[in-house]
């Protein structure tokens, strides 16, 4: 099995993505302990597109580590996703948007070229779960998957990935103790040798 992981932590404001680099190391042990073969990218590091791309198609499962902010995933992983994806046209991850000329009403998001390899996300948020789960507070009961990442989903989909349950880590800006992260870091391997191993 080949993993690729993509840390999409990013130094801006008052984050320096530490703890997407936390949960990366955390998924990089996992992996040499199950003797997976993996490869990793720090976007806030600088990429290469067509590298990436290649990095895409030599591997099994995506493991993408994204922190939100205001709602959405940081301009960097934007930036990363539009140019890895453009790059991925006709060159190994999607050939079109899937309908034809002759009948363009249909099959829109279909032209993807990444069948068989799957994908998961984890993200990491000030906000508290209970935001999502408890009447009148703010997300109105949507999930992270249904609401926030919805695009994000069809984005895999329309390649062709497969979703993997992902992770969401809340709470970690202003509640991240220590016992809550040692929590978290028990929780994530128990859910990583459900979907992966």
């Amino acid at each position: 099995m080949n993993i690729f992981i993509i840390n999409a932590g990013q130094t801006f404001a008052h984050s320096g993505g530490r703890f997407n680099e936390t949960i990366t190391r955390w998924t990089i042990g996992f992996a040499e302990e199950k003797g997976i073969s993996y490869r990793v990218t720090r976007i806030d590091d600088g990429f290469d597109a067509r590298a990436e791309v290649e990095n895409f198609t030599w591997a099994d499962i995506v493991v993408y580590h994204t922190p939100i902010w205001w709602f959405q995933v940081p301009n960097g992983m934007k930036r990363y996703i539009d140019e890895v994806f453009t790059a991925g046209h006709q060159n190994g991850m999607y050939k079109s948007d899937g309908r034809s000329r002759s009948n363009p009403a249909v099959n829109y998001g279909t032209g993807g070229l990444m069948q068989g390899k799957r994908y998961m996300v984890t993200t990491t948020w000030n906000a508290p779960d209970t935001a999502f789960t408890l009447p009148g507070e703010f997300f109105e009961r949507h999930s992270v998957d249904d609401g926030v990442l919805f695009g994000f989903h069809k984005m895999n989909q329309f390649v062709g990935m497969e979703r993997i349950t992902g992770f969401h880590f809340h709470d970690v800006e202003k509640n991240g103790t220590e016992a809550r992260i040692t929590a978290y870091q028990d929780a994530y391997r128990k859910h990583l040798e459900k979907v992966i191993a």
